[in-house]
């Protein structure tokens, strides 16, 4: 089975390791930090700000990231990159010691977290390409997302635990923060990658492989509607998952923990998502599986924010999961397989880029329209302009209609 080749390589299984934990940790500080927030202001706006603030530095920083990528080592840019994390952490329990911690301690904090997701990221999956190669890259990145949907789904919960529970509260949530930090430090100490980067990507100016990269990428249909999807996915769609805490403890009626238990519910549909993908063989029509599982998100979202029961919200969750699923194998895989290997990690750095793009502007846009109006009607109407928006380029571009592609450069 293409699953359980991708697995038997040890050094696939060494960055499995280091995304999963790493994914549990962020996902766990995102969800304290944002109750804390809601515990504090008791205002919709101020938690979309947390989503916002997280994915500011991305659109400023993900270009040259990418550049970064391909051009040292990424195990050592991926270990950068955490070291900051831990000592973030470190920082935000001692204010929460202390009982200082305000605000906008916790909006510096996921900025700075953000700045180092947007050099993690483009180092760490072109470190997966070049330790599967593309044959088995959508059953690699499908397993991935197995990891990361874990993580999103461990996380909230166990944050939600410790913060309801009166011996642990913020103070134990963020000790287990910190020894899950310290634990991805430890693993990535065994991390070993090819260094497969090409001499003429690192000899060239910034600017001229930064150019090259956006030229080719607009010459690239199939790879330049995907990148608009994701914005699109970004401002209007996946904000739901800050505004959760919101729904579930305004319109639900639940407290920390049971908002927690809702968090993970995407993840359960992801898992499933993600599993049938890791034992396929042979995808081609990456673009067609990424539009549906974009349709889907948005569908969801329309339909979860309204619902009266737990139990309907939740399964709602989980089928938006599954469409999730479809959406982030796909898009990592179209980025990476769409591009020749000198640009690939330049062609995540922007598709990075185009997530910080839409994420800190829609997450602004909504929470500043639930003010307004409600959060409900917020997500929704959102979700459906969404979903209007993202018809011209499955219409229009070959996306669904052809294969993934190389174009030569």
């Amino acid at each position: 089975m293409p699953v359980v080749e991708v697995l038997a390589d040890r050094a696939f299984r060494a960055i499995w390791y280091v995304g999963g934990v790493h994914e549990i940790c962020r996902r766990m500080e995102l969800f304290v930090l944002t109750w804390m927030i809601f515990d504090i202001t008791g205002n919709a706006f101020s938690v979309g700000l947390v989503l916002a603030f997280n994915n500011i530095p991305r659109p400023i920083f993900s270009l040259f990231a990418g550049l970064v990528a391909d051009r040292f080592s990424r195990r050592k840019i991926i270990a950068v990159a955490q070291i900051v994390n831990t000592i973030v952490a470190v920082g935000l329990l001692v204010l929460i010691l202390k009982d200082s911690i305000v605000p906008w301690h916790a909006y510096l904090a996921v900025c700075l977290q953000g700045l180092t997701k947007a050099l993690d990221d483009p180092a760490r999956r072109t470190s997966i390409l070049d330790i599967v190669g593309e044959r088995r890259i959508v059953n690699a990145l499908s397993v991935d997302q197995i990891s990361n949907t874990l993580g999103k789904m461990v996380g909230p919960l166990l944050g939600g635990a410790l913060v309801a529970f009166p011996y642990t509260g913020y103070v134990g949530a963020y000790i287990t923060v910190l020894v899950a930090h310290i634990i991805t430090l430890a693993l990535i100490t065994r991390l070993q990658i090819p260094n497969l980067q090409r001499l003429t990507s690192q000899m060239e100016p910034v600017w001229t492989s930064l150019s090259e990269s956006i030229k080719y990428a607009f010459r690239n249909k199939s790879l330049l509607a995907m990148l608009y999807i994701t914005i699109i996915m970004n401002a209007l769609a996946f904000p739901v998952q800050q505004y959760i805490t919101v729904i579930g403890k305004e319109n639900l009626g639940v407290g920390a923990f049971m908002v927690g238990v809702l968090t993970t519910a995407e993840g359960w549909g992801q898992l499933t998502g993600a599993a049938l993908m890791a034992t396929s063989r042979n995808v081609k029509m990456h673009g067609r599986i990424f539009a549906i599982g974009s349709a889907a998100v948005l569908i969801m979202v329309m339909v979860f924010v309204w619902s009266p029961w737990y139990s309907l919200a939740f399964l709602l969750l989980v089928l938006g999961g599954v469409g999730q699923a479809g959406f982030g194998t796909m898009q990592s895989s179209i980025t990476m397989l769409s591009a020749p290997r000198e640009m690939r990690g330049r062609m995540v750095g922007l598709m990075s880029f185009c997530i910080g793009v839409g994420t800190p502007v829609g997450a602004i846009w909504i929470g500043y329209i639930a003010v307004l109006s409600s959060t409900q009607l917020s997500l929704s109407v959102n979700a459906l302009a969404g979903l209007l928006l993202i018809l011209p380029a499955v219409i229009f571009t070959p996306l669904v209609k052809k294969p993934t592609e190389q174009l030569p450069v």
